[in-house]
């Protein structure tokens, strides 16, 4: 038999979440083997279907499998349907159930992490793509004074701004009309991960309390040197993040929720 638990990606073997999950498995007393597999692609089904033979409970999704994973579900949870995707799910009584907790973990690292309030604030999310959607509804929960959502291409933002108009308002935006003024501006674009800036200027960032690259462990990328020169107060990666959504993932297998603050300092890289 295989874990009961584990991640799918593809590739997978820079995966911090067999680290996290054990970490939280010991703080919680709790017998939840988890195992990192890489599934071929075009194969994430079949790879799906054996770790349930073989007596999966439970799974986390990563690159390029989210949108298999949101396709494949029979139950498919609110926070999965406004990101069109699934980082994570629960496989009982015959079902598999899908959910996303990007959003979740994102707004727990700022508002308990970090310590900044959303509620009120004027928040700018960039990039209109998967990783944007999977935050918005539970940005839009915050209660934020405003949401814009900045892209490329405006059509893109205006599309996505349109599928969350049911759950509230998000004010699509092209890069060329930003000025400051945001309290919080989140890079949801995948270019640091290739080292990549952005067509944005350093006055985006005046007057920012927090700008927040979403991707994690690549030190001072390009979107947060932008908002160093452009006078943001304090910059953040998504490290917490990916730790608070992982706590989320363990809250929703096991109904308990460990704790998260010494194992972000642990996984943090400082800032060069």
């Amino acid at each position: 038999m295989s874990s009961p638990y584990a991640v799918f990606g593809n590739p997978i073997s820079q995966s911090k979440s067999p680290l996290i999950h054990a970490t939280f498995a010991d703080e919680l007393g709790i017998d939840a083997p988890y195992e990192a597999i890489l599934a071929p692609e075009g194969g994430f089904n079949a790879a799906l279907h054996a770790f349930i033979v073989g007596g999966g409970r439970g799974c986390n999704i990563t690159a390029p499998f989210k949108i298999d994973a949101f396709n494949g579900a029979t139950q498919v949870m609110t926070r999965a349907k406004t990101a069109g995707a699934a980082n994570v799910l629960s496989l009982q009584a015959g079902q598999i159930i899908a959910d996303n907790v990007d959003g979740v973990g994102l707004v727990a690292d700022i508002t308990q992490n970090l310590g900044l309030a959303l509620l009120g604030a004027r928040i700018l999310v960039i990039g209109a793509g998967g990783a944007a959607r999977g935050v918005l509804l539970p940005l839009l929960e915050a209660r934020p004074a405003q949401i814009t959502l900045a892209n490329r291409t405006l059509i893109r933002a205006q599309a996505v701004a349109a599928c969350m108009a049911s759950y509230g308002a998000v004010q699509p935006q092209s890069f060329e009309t930003l000025q400051g003024g945001y309290d919080v501006i989140i890079n949801a674009t995948s270019g640091a991960l290739h080292g990549a800036g952005l067509d944005i200027g350093p006055q985006v960032f005046e007057k920012t309390g927090l700008a927040y690259d979403m991707t994690y462990g690549k030190g001072l990328t390009p979107f947060l040197q932008l908002a160093k020169q452009g006078g943001a107060r304090h910059l953040a990666d998504g490290v917490g993040m990916l730790v608070e959504q992982a706590a989320e993932s363990c809250l929703i297998w096991h109904g308990k929720r460990p704790s998260t603050a010494a194992l972000i300092a642990r996984l943090t890289v400082p800032f060069h």
